[in-house]
């Protein structure tokens, strides 16, 4: 496998995924339009932030299965256009976590001292030490606005400087940070009101462009001071603007700008701001930590299917995938299986989790099994990543439902699939071993390993049935691996599922079909 590292990283990077046996080509200098050409030859991409994945380029990635981001923001992919093509998209969170908080704690430091325009003052063969009393830090009042993994560490240095710390995240309860003495508030206005420091640590999405405006400083206190280490365009600048040339706001450390480099930028000619050229996750250990996570994170990705740090993908943290794998593979057969039994256009798939399994976080199983069905009926790329987003384009409904009980199983899921010509559907185990079992397949009981070659038929219940298949499979040279018969009483209609060693052709699936006691017959492929 093939791939490009698009953006200057330490040679680390290369040499992990060398030592994996990738194929590695490193080019820093593709113009956008050199790379929409090249991005085609590549199974996966490792980038900065100078990279700019475009949906224009993404649409050339025929091969590209990942893209990791050496460091935590990932605004310069395009995600959306990522997902649909069924690209993973991965960052490296934590390993500039430590650098960033620390470059934050700096900042606010510096603020508080006026340590900048100190240095220069002296510089300048002055000693003006009254025009620079500063203010200090133990006793005031942090907001840290974005408490994961970056807000949670600033947190913490505060919190040894002696300063009283207010959080604001609504995906953090307060059970997730037990032993950090933060104040969690429900409501940001609390620490517009209360904060003498803001410290911003959340993503630039739609919901947080322009987050803090005029509105947000009229509510601070009078001299407060703002850090941002998170990302350009969260503050309005022309707000704070405002509000620095006002008093409102004492001083802004700002080390990410809406434009970067922010060449004509009105803040920069403001005494009371402290810039600096996005240097948050700028140390040695930082670049060296984000590159060897990048090229980990792609060699397990592409070798082992073991993504971690994921954006786009329906699953929190390796930890969370390693308990979900096995699920995740049962329902990829379970759709398989279905997709290959069903007569049709598919209307909605009716999808149940019993007992243990109605526990875990569903998506992704639910995803898995419509990467499962679709990939065999779809001429595009099809995995977990874009599944839904596929079968949502095609105007299948999707019902989940989930009950703690499951009357004979510890765990257990059922998938239905309706169409135009009536319904087929499958449930599925797995055991303590992690081994997927197929149970019942349109509600007959057949206890199946998903593995391989299998010949599913259905007919009458007549003596004499089994050896007759049999032989004829035995004249074909086609080996019997496993045999399950099911019924549902004595005479009716049975279906027998055939483990064989190799694909039935389809002469002998149209002569098995030819026989009186059999209705249909499938040729499935695991």
């Amino acid at each position: 496998m093939k791939i490009l590292i698009s953006d200057s990283l330490p040679d680390i990077c290369k040499t992990i995924l060398e030592n994996a046996h990738f194929q590695v080509t490193v080019k820093t200098d593709f113009t956008p339009q050199e790379l929409q050409k090249e991005i085609g030859k590549y199974d996966g991409l490792i980038i900065r932030s100078s990279t700019q994945c475009t949906p224009e380029i993404l649409e050339n990635a025929a091969r590209l299965r990942a893209i990791c981001r050496a460091g935590v923001g990932v605004d310069n992919v395009n995600v959306p256009a990522a997902t649909k093509k069924g690209i993973i998209v991965m960052n490296t969170p934590g390993g500039n976590t430590t650098s960033t908080a620390e470059h934050t704690i700096t900042l606010l430091l510096a603020l508080s001292r006026n340590i900048p325009q100190a240095c220069n003052s002296v510089r300048e063969g002055k000693w003006e030490r009254k025009k620079f009393m500063g203010t200090q830090v133990s006793g005031k009042t942090l907001g840290v606005i974005g408490l994961g993994k970056v807000g949670k560490e600033v947190a913490k240095r505060a919190i040894a400087l002696e300063m009283k710390v207010l959080g604001y995240d609504p995906f953090v309860s307060s059970e997730t940070i037990p032993k950090l003495n933060i104040q969690l508030v429900k409501d940001l206005d609390v620490i517009y009101k209360q904060a003498d420091y803001i410290t911003l640590h959340i993503p630039l999405i739609n919901e947080t462009k322009n987050l803090i405006s005029s509105r947000e400083f009229a509510l601070m206190k009078d001299g407060v001071r703002i850090i941002n280490c998170a990302r350009g365009g969260i503050l309005s600048e022309d707000a704070l603007y405002d509000a620095l040339v006002s008093g409102k706001v004492a001083g802004a450390a700002i080390d990410v700008f809406e434009k970067e480099p922010p060449e004509g930028n009105k803040l920069l000619a403001l005494d009371n701001v402290l810039p600096t050229p996005h240097l948050g996750a700028l140390t040695e250990e930082a670049q060296y930590a984000v590159a060897r996570d990048a090229a980990e994170q792609m060699v397990d990705a592409l070798k082992d299917n073991n993504i971690r740090n994921a954006v786009n993908m329906p699953v929190q943290g390796p930890e969370e995938f390693q308990q979900l794998k096995p699920y995740i593979t049962l329902t990829e057969k379970m759709g398989a299986l279905l997709i290959q039994l069903v007569k049709g256009r598919i209307k909605s798939i009716d999808i149940q989790f019993s007992g243990d399994v109605s526990k875990n976080n569903i998506r992704p199983l639910t995803d898995s099994l419509l990467s499962g069905m679709l990939k065999h009926v779809l001429d595009e790329d099809v995995n977990i990543i874009n599944a839904r987003i596929l079968a949502d384009e095609r105007g299948i409904k999707i019902n989940e439902t989930i009950s703690s009980t499951s009357e004979d199983y510890t765990n257990l899921v059922f998938a239905r699939t309706n169409t135009d010509n009536g319904e087929s559907s499958v449930s599925g185990t797995v055991f303590k071993n992690n081994e997927p079992k197929i149970e019942t397949i349109n509600d007959y009981r057949v206890d199946m390993g998903p593995i391989g070659h299998v010949l599913i038929l259905f007919g009458q219940d007549k003596p004499g049935l089994i050896g007759e298949i049999g032989k004829m499979l035995g004249d074909q040279d086609v080996n019997i691996g496993h045999m399950t018969f099911g019924r549902k009483g004595t005479g009716g209609v049975a279906m027998i599922v055939i483990n064989v060693d190799a694909v039935v052709s389809g002469e002998t699936l149209l002569s098995i079909e030819k026989m009186e006691c059999i209705d249909s017959a499938y040729m499935l492929k695991f």
